[in-house]
């Protein structure tokens, strides 16, 4: 029965639904429920430390159970991304509404597309890597397998990886840099994996070229069925998608840094290189992301079967609750800075 927490998960597209159906104000029930109650639901209840035994982490490793958790999110978001366009051809939405249906359906698109999506991108099985694939379409953020699976886990917590977050830099500056920096890493690895295939740029296994060509039939596929308005709005979800990951991109390495060896190789990557939160409505929300220093240990592992480790760089607060911190960089600043390990500090 405890496995049935993760239908939790499922709240946040819920609430998108809800504020579909009722309108008026309750397009903003997912911002508000995401940033606001489950931020403060996570300062009154109790934080879970608990790690699995190997008689559980056994069980739950070949429950499927966890697995159709995961897969279920691809009607779900795309159920909505698609109603949500659809419906402004016989709904007449005040701009309010767009723009609170907008934001809403992109969180959906960040928290239970992208997330998702790089949980099954870590997966072994191909189908697995191809529903992670899926999900990143509406994001039109498909260059994120590659710069995450061969770049992001490769250079985490060093300068040559942009989606780590530099001690002292703001959200704002970090969004900029990150979007831009993993899009170009994205053709840089593309480039170095054809060489190393010994395939010419121009070859039918670029996956680059064919995530390229996906999200424009994607948005090409919005336009002639829908219409140009719906396509913008259709950008729109994506950004705010793509906005919500990189915040969390933000805080699960912010200021951390694996130290240089006399061979001029960087560190193996550990326990102490990524934040951890063990706060509980955050973990089921995310899938488990809030343990990101195992997961940055053992990557392969399943979002269930993550671990607390003792040693990890511990956050005050859940990732929502930071997340809405660090939009307010002099009071994530103040708060932050001390925690982090003295070592790693300019």
């Amino acid at each position: 029965m405890k496995d049935l927490k993760y239908l939790f998960a499922y709240a946040t597209p819920a609430t998108a639904v809800i504020g579909l159906w009722a309108g008026s104000f309750w397009v903003f029930l997912t911002p508000f429920f995401a940033f606001m109650i489950v931020p403060f639901l996570e300062t009154i209840l109790p934080v879970a430390e608990q790690n699995l035994t190997k008689k559980q982490a056994l069980s739950k490793n070949k429950n499927k159970f966890f697995n159709i958790l995961l897969y279920l999110n691809i009607p779900i978001v795309y159920g909505l991304v698609g109603y949500f366009l659809w419906s402004l051809g016989f709904v007449d939405y005040t701009t309010t509404e767009l723009a609170g249906l907008t934001v809403s359906i992109g969180v959906v698109v960040g928290a239970n597309g992208i997330n998702v999506a790089h949980e099954l991108g870590h997966r072994r099985l191909r189908f697995e890597k191809t529903l992670g694939k899926l999900l990143l379409i509406p994001a039109l953020y498909m260059h994120f397998f590659i710069e995450h699976n061969f770049g992001h886990h490769l250079h985490a917590a060093t300068p040559e990886d942009p989606a780590t977050a530099n001690y002292n830099q703001s959200v704002y500056s970090f969004w900029r840099a990150s979007i831009s920096g993993q899009y170009v890493n994205a053709w840089r690895i593309q480039k170095n994996l054809l060489k190393q295939a010994k395939l010419p740029f121009l070859s039918i296994k670029n996956d680059m070229f064919w995530y390229t060509l996906i999200q424009l039939g994607y948005l090409s596929g919005i336009y002639l069925l829908i219409g140009g308005f719906a396509t913008v709005l259709g950008v729109g979800i994506a950004l705010m998608g793509v906005v919500l990951l990189e915040t969390i991109n933000y805080i699960e390495h912010y200021g951390l840094k694996r130290s240089k060896m006399t061979s001029g190789r960087y560190e193996r990557v550990t326990e102490i290189h990524s934040w951890n939160s063990n706060h509980i409505l955050g973990r089921i929300l995310l899938y488990e992301l809030t343990r990101h220093s195992d997961h940055h240990y053992r990557a392969h592992k399943k979002y269930q079967l993550l671990e607390y480790h003792d040693l990890s760089p511990q956050m005050p607060f859940g990732y929502t609750t930071s997340m809405v911190l660090a939009l307010i960089p002099a009071l994530w600043f103040t708060v932050m800075n001390k925690l982090i390990p003295v070592a790693m500090r300019p």
